[in-house]
C-alpha cells in the first residue's frame, strides 16, 4: 500500500479555541469603536492573525500603520493566551485524541498544519505534542489559507507527496487549502454547516472523530 500521511488543522478539528479568539478580537474591536459580531467572526476562520485584524479594520473602515497593526495583534494574542493557559486536557474534541493515537499505532506519519502561532503551546496544554511528527504553524508560513502553503509544507516535512496526504479541516478556507494542495480532505462540521462544506466537494464529511476508524480514512 502506498504510504500516506495525515495533516491536521488545530482549531475546530482537535480543539475548539474559536470562542477564545472571538472574545479576544471583540475586546480589541470594541476598544477601537468597531462593532464586531459572530457573523463578522466567520471571515476570520482559518486565516492569520494579521489578516484577521485587517478584516476588523476593514469592517470599521479604519486605516492604521503597519507598526500599529503589529502592536494590536500582539495585544490580542496576550488576551487570547490568558484563555489558552486555562485549557484542560478534556477540551480535546470528541474522538480526536483516540484517532490520533490509533494513527500513531498504525504507523501513519502526522503533521499539524495550522495558521496559529500558538499551536505548540496549545498542544502542550492538551498533552498531544508527542503524537505529531511535524508542526507547521504560523511561525513558519506566511500565506493564509486557502493558499495551500501550510499543508504543502506539512507534506514535505513528512517526506510525502501532497497527493498522498489526507487533510483534516473545519473551515471553508482550510478545506479549500487542502484541496488546492492536491490532497484528499476530510471536513468536520465543527464550525461550518454541512451544506456549505458539500459545495466545496470535500472527500468525506464528519461531525467529529468519535467512532471513526483509521481504515475508513485510508480507503480515501
Amino acid at each position: 500500500m502506498e504510504k500516506i500521511g495525515f495533516l491536521f488543522d488545530l482549531d475546530g478539528v482537535i480543539v475548539d479555541t474559536a470562542k477564545y479568539h472571538f472574545l479576544a478580537w471583540k475586546d480589541l474591536a470594541e476598544e477601537l469603536g468597531i462593532s464586531f459580531t459572530p457573523k463578522d467572526n466567520e471571515r476570520l476562520k482559518g486565516v492569520s492573525r494579521m489578516a484577521s485584524f485587517e478584516v476588523i479594520l476593514e469592517i470599521g473602515n479604519r486605516q492604521m500603520s503597519q507598526e500599529e497593526k503589529e502592536a494590536y495583534c500582539t495585544r490580542k494574542n496576550s488576551v487570547y493566551l490568558n484563555y489558552i493557559d486555562k485549557l484542560r486536557t478534556d477540551e480535546v474534541l470528541p474522538g480526536a485524541r483516540q484517532f490520533l493515537e490509533a494513527a500513531r499505532e498504525a504507523g501513519i506519519p502526522i503533521a499539524l498544519g495550522s495558521a496559529s502561532k500558538n499551536s505548540r503551546r496549545i498542544l502542550e496544554k492538551l498533552e498531544l505534542t508527542e503524537l505529531f511528527d511535524a508542526i507547521i504553524d504560523g511561525t513558519v508560513v506566511s500565506a493564509a489559507k486557502p493558499d495551500p502553503e501550510v499543508f504543502t509544507k506539512g507534506a514535505e516535512a513528512l517526506g510525502l507527496p501532497y497527493e498522498s496526504c489526507i487533510v483534516f479541516e473545519d473551515s471553508l478556507q482550510g478545506i479549500q487549502a487542502g484541496l488546492n494542495a492536491g490532497s484528499k480532505v476530510v471536513a468536520l462540521t465543527t464550525t461550518v454547516s454541512r451544506d456549505k462544506i458539500e459545495k466545496l466537494k470535500a472527500n468525506k464529511i464528519i461531525d467529529n472523530f468519535a467512532g471513526l476508524e483509521i481504515d475508513d480514512i485510508i480507503a480515501l
